[in-house]
Formats: C-alpha cells, structure tokens, sequence
C-alpha cells in the first residue's frame, strides 16, 4: 500500500555500499525503519542529504505490514532548516536529540500529538536567535508527558522526595535508591513550568544543567525500555561549559 506521511530522521546507518537503514518518526505510523537505495553515482551524495538526523520529510513509501524494512518511494523536504545545520551550539543540541529521540521512540507507535511537539520544537529552535542553552532540557522534560511518566508536581508538598520509579513525589525516601532527596526534588516544580519562551529567565550554571540532564537521563533509563547511555552527552556537556 502506498501512503503519504510526514516524518522526522532519527537515525541512518550505512548498509551494504549503496544502501542506508534509516529509521524515521512517521505522523502516520511512529517509528518506521526504511531501507533506502543509494544511486550509484554522484546522486548519491544529493539523495543522501535528505536523511541527515533530525531533518523533517515528506514521505511517499510502501508499507508492507510483515515487512522490517520498508521501501521510499519519493521523499521532499517537508522544512528546511536555515540555521540547525550551521550553527555549532544548534548542531550540537541537534546531534544529541538525535541520539536521544532515536532511544526514546524505537518503538513508539503514532502519535499525532508527539509528532506535532516534535516539529513545532525542531522548528523553534531553528528560528530562535538567542537564549536556547536550555532548549534540550525543555525538550526532553516536555517529551515525558507524550510518552506517560511525566511527574505530577500537584502533588508535591515542601519536605517530599521524588521516587524517579514510580514517577511520584513521596514523603518519605523509598527503599530503592532512585530518589532525589527533598532539596533537588523541590526544583522538579520549577523545571516543569519552564517553556520555550519562558527558559531564558530560568538562570542556570554549568553544573546545574548537568545536574538536572543526568538525572533526566537516569529517569528515561528506568522508564524506557533499553535506553542505553548516551554517547554524544558528554560532547554537550563541553559545547555549554
């Protein structure tokens, strides 16, 4: 069956000399792999650009339900980025949500919400001139609402702490040791009223920011399956020192 479909790159691995596996968040089916055949000549490298991580498509592909690999019919530029690409602070914060999101929604089935949150995002902080150093936390604290483990900040009360397993604020630290004791646990509150356009007035330090994105990436360790550590978070860590 023939469909259209938006979609965003997550990831493209090489295959064999002329081929490259490319997964892609579709607005009609969540996470797509495609198997996508490289012409064998300077063309190549022209087709190839489209599926560079994070760039937002237009798709026309067959999809064929038993399938693990599904075929690219034509494919559009659905947005072009005119500052992602180029600018190294946005290219940084890019390759890592790559990363991330590539983790976060292997499995992830359609969404209409997520898909819309993705671009809107994505097209933000492309347009955006000045004051995104905390877009990737934003971004990520935001995802877990689309994905079922955001945390309830009504239910906090001065003094709880917060069981990053159970997604909860509790008044007493549990038996585990997933836990932020009550002083990092009050600022669960303040990080979740942070928004694109509000962040800039939310003044943060080096090790404040990799406090709070180590402790978001423990939280999607135990909430999504296999989420490994992530390789470009350190290169992330040096680009905002």
């Amino acid at each position: 069956m023939l469909e259209k479909a938006q979609g965003v790159v997550l990831r493209a691995l090489k295959y064999e000399e002329h081929s490259l596996i490319v997964d892609i968040y579709t607005s009609t089916r969540g996470t797509v792999s495609f198997l996508v055949r490289l012409p064998r000549s300077r063309k190549a490298a022209t087709k190839g650009v489209f599926f560079r991580p994070l760039s937002i498509l237009e798709l026309d592909f067959e999809y064929r339900q038993k399938a693990s690999l599904q075929r690219v019919k034509d494919v559009r530029f659905a947005y072009a980025y005119r500052t992602l690409p180029y600018d190294p602070y946005k290219s940084s914060i890019a390759m890592f949500l790559a990363e991330f999101l590539s983790r976060a929604l292997r499995h992830e089935a359609d969404n209409a919400p997520l898909f819309s949150y993705i671009l809107y995002s994505l097209e933000w902080l492309d347009a955006s001139v000045r004051a995104f150093a905390n877009f990737h936390l934003v971004f990520i604290t935001r995802l877990t609402r689309f994905l079922g483990f955001y945390p309830n900040t009504e239910e906090w009360h001065e003094g709880d702490c917060f069981d990053l397993v159970n997604a909860c604020f509790v008044p007493s630290r549990p038996l585990h040791h997933a836990c932020l004791e009550p002083r990092e646990a009050a600022l669960i509150p303040l990080f979740m009223r942070m928004n694109y356009d509000s962040m800039r007035f939310f003044a943060m330090n080096r090790r404040q920011r990799e406090r709070y994105l180590e402790v978001l990436n423990e939280y999607y360790k135990l909430h999504v399956p296999e989420f490994p550590d992530l390789k470009s978070l350190d290169v992330l860590k040096e680009v905002f020192a």
